[in-house]
């Protein structure tokens, strides 16, 4: 929540090496880039990833870290990425940007205020790489900042849409973090253009903002390619409303099932190329009462699936 509130992440397109302080009343941001330039609104996916897979294992009563460990491909599909040699590279470049930002604030998680300066990664390890550049396994270790919001995961966490993945355009999905913060499941919120140009983070100026923000309104309008919010803008507002649609990709709390370890591997080999996690969620959501064998129930909602079609990814 803290990291949709706040200007953490770059909207823009070229790489943004400037410093950059925000403050809110007596709360204060201070984002430092590294060389290669501030942590994007979309390497935040990879926050989003490894987030979604602790709290996947603490809904289980699993034992948790901050180091968490995965498939790249995974991530990849999981986030409607390309899988070639260029999605991995993209994937390199966001880790050390991730890696490279250093956060200095007074924004407190899981009642500990935090002084100190520290990165929205602390380390990551490629554990295994193909000659041809793909990495098979990695590891990634959560800042203790992010760790901590994690743990208190009732008030410091929120569920997003997966077509968050499918919105290309950085302002786009800035817009859709502030309404997902701010309006939630209420009918209405709305924001200043000027206070709403500081939130997002944006360096265009006033008239630009203006522009691009008039531009995804109307396409919005047009298309409701954003998920979950419609906007508008009135009398230098905008002015948003929710589409009553969050419940559709929450958890459902009422059901509780352990899957086998070995399952999950029958399961690629059932949905070559699909996100076997991603799978697990969709399949929990579409169950309605908990089956007598749920590793096979499982099993049988992958198979239907099939192999990946790589033209879903973009």
């Amino acid at each position: 929540m803290a990291s949709m509130e706040h200007p953490i992440f770059s909207v823009g397109t070229r790489p943004d090496t400037n410093i950059r302080r925000y403050e809110n009343g007596e709360t204060f941001v201070e984002v430092t880039p590294s060389v290669k330039g501030l942590a994007t609104v979309h390497d935040r996916d990879v926050l989003i990833f490894c987030i979604s897979q602790i709290i996947a294992a603490l809904n289980e009563e699993k034992p948790v870290s901050s180091t968490v460990r995965f498939k790249a491909f995974d991530l990849l599909v999981s986030t409607n990425r390309g899988t070639d040699g260029r999605g991995y590279e993209q994937l390199r470049a966001a880790l050390e940007r991730l890696s490279g930002t250093r956060i200095v604030t007074n924004i407190t998680t899981d009642d500990v205020e935090i002084l100190d300066g520290f990165g929205l990664i602390d380390r990551f390890r490629i554990v295994r790489e193909t000659r041809e550049g793909r990495m098979l396994a990695m590891e990634i270790t959560l800042s203790q900042w992010v760790f901590n919001a994690i743990r208190e995961k009732g008030g410091e966490i929120l569920t997003i849409s997966r077509d968050y993945f499918r919105l290309r355009r950085p302002l786009e999905r800035r817009l859709y973090e502030l309404a997902r913060k701010h309006c939630g499941r209420n009918d209405r919120w709305a924001f200043k253009i000027d206070t709403l140009r500081e939130r997002t983070g944006s360096t265009s100026t006033p008239k630009e903002f203006a522009r691009m923000l008039r531009e995804i309104v109307d396409a919005n309008n047009a298309h409701g390619h954003i998920p979950d919010y419609d906007f508008d803008i009135e009398d230098h507002l905008l002015v948003i409303r929710s589409r009553g649609t969050l419940a559709n990709h929450e958890d459902q709390p009422g059901i509780r099932i352990s899957l086998r370890p070995e399952t999950y591997q029958n399961a690629r080999d059932l949905a070559p190329g699909w996100d076997v996690y991603q799978l697990e969620m969709d399949w929990r959501g579409w169950m309605k009462s908990p089956p007598k064998n749920p590793d096979q129930a499982f099993l049988g909602f992958c198979r239907k699936r099939g192999p990946y079609q790589a033209s879903m990814s973009i």
